[in-house]
């Protein structure tokens, strides 16, 4: 294995500018599932089923309205949209700690409607910087940030939370998001490389929405669905036997895990395939249920496996949909993948913490796997319908 890939993806033009960019923008995003969860939870005496509804309340706009923002991005440009997004999320989460649990359930949806598609948007800025032939080591680098991200921000939400209170969490929250919308409209990257041919008019939804690629959104819904229920039965474990200090350290070690396995992926010559990758997310994460009730620093070592393998998936999911759609919906199709992740985090919080509250932390652990699986094998059943039919050529 050689880190050459790495090397050649940082050295193009524009490259290092955009990923530490995306790494500060998407700081705040990470913290803000976690930080929730524990201010309706602690503050506001709510059940982690509760908690989930706020949570898939807020996913559920942003799955809604990511495709129609990846649409405006194709239409009126990066810095236009990126405005609205942004401001639109600092006064949500800056409004967050002063409302009671009603408003917050009923303003959740809009405002997650027009949430900063950071994630999205990178994953355009990276296709237009960087080759074909190294975008899988580029995707894989930005996961690998991301994860970094994940070890910095859910750590800093809670700190914030349990040393001072959740209005100075979630207040930060949205100072971050205004900072980060105010650097992407300063530094406007691209959003589509110059050399690309670009037609005139969109080509419709039919020609390029394939079961193929029904079938890789599907895998980052089902990815997201197992992270989302790892993560809350992690903290519900932690909770129960009183150790909820340590979370931010746990996650760590999950975050660290993900980056291996991410720079494993995109160092190799031939990886594994995104389907087999999203069967080891999984099914890995299905036994460690049984480390619930022991010390932290066990639980921690028990989420390792499952984890290697989470940025390899996302790594790879993202490679599929950026090969699968054309250059002039690009960003309609990241907001699809952006719609399709969000979708799978909503799902997750509510029915892992129905799980949890119901049977405990343990059985949390193995339904995210067990739903996650399913949603992988309804993917691999499109990837197979895919295959059998034949070819067309383009018109």
């Amino acid at each position: 294995m050689s880190l050459q890939p790495y090397r050649q993806v940082l050295a193009l033009p524009g490259v290092r500018t955009a990923m530490l960019l995306f790494f500060f923008t998407r700081l705040p995003m990470t913290a803000t599932g976690i930080t929730l969860t524990l201010h309706v939870v602690s503050d506001l005496g709510r059940g982690y089923g509760e908690a989930g509804l706020v949570g898939t309340a807020t996913m559920l706009g942003s799955a809604l309205g990511a495709p129609v923002v990846g649409r405006m991005i194709d239409r009126y440009g990066l810095r236009a949209v990126t405005s609205v997004c942004g401001l639109t999320s600092a006064a949500f989460w800056l409004a967050t700690p002063h409302l009671p649990y009603a408003a917050l359930l009923v303003t959740a949806l809009p405002a997650g409607a027009l949430v900063l598609p950071a994630s999205s948007i990178a994953r355009q800025v990276l296709t237009a910087l960087v080759p074909p032939e190294s975008r899988r080591s580029a995707y894989s680098l930005d996961s690998i940030l991301l994860e970094t991200s994940f070890m910095v921000g859910p750590s800093a939400g809670i700190a914030l939370s349990t040393q001072l209170s959740s209005t100075v969490a979630l207040s930060g929250i949205g100072v971050c998001f205004a900072l980060g919308t105010l650097a992407l409209c300063w530094f406007n990257p691209p959003i589509r490389h110059e050399a690309e041919a670009v037609t005139a008019e969109r080509p419709p939804m039919r020609e390029w929405l394939t079961p193929r690629l029904v079938g890789a959104l599907l895998v980052a819904s089902g990815a997201l669905f197992c992270l989302m229920g790892t993560e809350l039965a992690t903290l519900a474990a932690l909770r129960a036997t009183g150790e909820v200090g340590w979370t931010g350290v746990v996650i760590a070690v999950m975050c660290v895990a993900s980056a291996v396995g991410g720079i494993v992926h995109g160092a190799v010559r031939k990886s594994l395939s995104q389907a087999r990758l999203m069967v080891l997310l999984t099914v890995l994460v299905i036994p460690v249920g049984l480390a619930t009730g022991l010390p932290w620093w066990l639980l921690a070592l028990a989420l390792v496996p499952t984890n290697l393998a989470c940025a390899p998936t996302l790594a790879s999911t993202a490679e599929e949909v950026t090969g699968l759609a054309p250059p002039r919906v690009r960003g309609e199709a990241m907001g699809l993948l952006d719609a399709a992740t969000r979708l799978g985090m909503a799902a997750g919080s509510p029915v892992v913490g129905f799980v949890i509250d119901h049977t405990g932390p343990g059985w949390g652990f193995a339904a995210a796997g067990l739903f996650g699986l399913g949603f992988a094998a309804v993917a691999f059943g499109l990837r197979r319908r895919s295959a059998r039919v034949p070819a067309v050529a383009p018109l």
